[in-house]
């Protein structure tokens, strides 16, 4: 053991003489002196330094979970007192007919965030409403869809439903299969009233944000890949399949980072890469 740290103090003098050497490049100082200072003042200093850059961290985090807590308990008791969102479209008048088809965007924020497209020939209107699973777009249809008399409903549905999975394991099965009964009877009930629809299937998800990690898993992405599945196989003259996967995905089975806003939905770029898609489809 190196002369400097037999006595009790000596560690601290045996770094002051390194720090003494590249800094200022004078004696070595074995025993506490001006230099025992410096080195006292300079772990203060970073010490306090490490200590205000914790707190601003965890104050950062801190008012990032009540955002995000305050959002959630607002959506919970939004929900409570309008479970189907009635109140967000009861106002809107139907527009003016001009003699082309009327195409309905319905569905939940994914759906509410698809802007007309350019190009797009019709009168365009939008029934989307953000967080709603497949049974609250259910049972608003007959007030938020019927009326408008739509020729063409473009349907995209179906995640609220599968991000419960993580919280919900044992109810998986039961998820997916009422994700499923539930787009059929939307099927229906489009068809029924005369309408041609758009099934698209679900988006890919993105890369999980820290944030979402201890609510989130894997077997939410692999319900999806199921759901679409089905999706494909409900193709009828009535009922077009919009598969948005090969356009949106990249090669790990993702939303393309260039089209993701966040975690479950796209960004401009994202609804831009499927209008074309979308127009030649409800046009053929």
């Amino acid at each position: 053991m190196p002369a400097q740290l037999q006595c009790p103090w000596n560690f601290v003098a045996f770094l002051n003489e390194k720090l003494n050497i590249f800094e200022f490049n004078g004696k070595l100082c074995p025993c506490p002196n001006a230099t025992t200072n410096i080195m006292s003042k300079t772990l203060k200093t970073l010490l306090l330094a490490i200590l205000i850059a914790l707190l601003a961290v965890s104050a950062g985090l801190n008012m990032l979970l009540y955002q995000q807590g305050r959002s959630f308990y607002l959506q919970l008791n939004g929900v409570r007192l309008d479970p189907l969102g009635l109140s967000i479209y009861s106002g809107h008048k139907m527009p003016p007919s001009n003699g082309l088809p009327t195409i309905v965007f319905l569905g939940d924020s994914r759906a509410e965030g698809w802007k007309a497209p350019a190009g797009l020939s019709g009168t365009i209107i939008n029934r989307g409403i953000g967080n709603q699973t497949s049974i609250q777009v259910l049972g608003r249809f007959a007030q938020d869809v019927l009326p408008l008399k739509p020729d063409v409903i473009v349907l995209q549905v179906g995640v609220n439903d599968l991000k419960t999975i993580p919280l919900f394991p044992e109810n998986k099965a039961r998820i997916i299969a009422d994700l499923k009964t539930n787009i059929q009877q939307l099927i229906d009930l489009s068809v029924q009233n005369g309408a041609r629809v758009i099934l698209t299937t679900l988006f890919p998800v993105g890369r999980v944000p820290l944030e979402r990690r201890p609510f989130w898993s894997d077997e939410v992405a692999l319900a999806v890949k199921e759901v679409n599945q089905h999706l494909a196989s409900l193709a009828t003259d009535k009922v077009i399949i919009f598969d948005t996967t090969p356009i949106l995905a990249n090669a790990e089975g993702l939303v393309n980072e260039t089209y993701s806003r966040d975690l479950l939905h796209l960004n401009a770029k994202g609804y831009e890469a499927l209008n074309p898609e979308l127009i030649r489809l409800i046009n053929r």
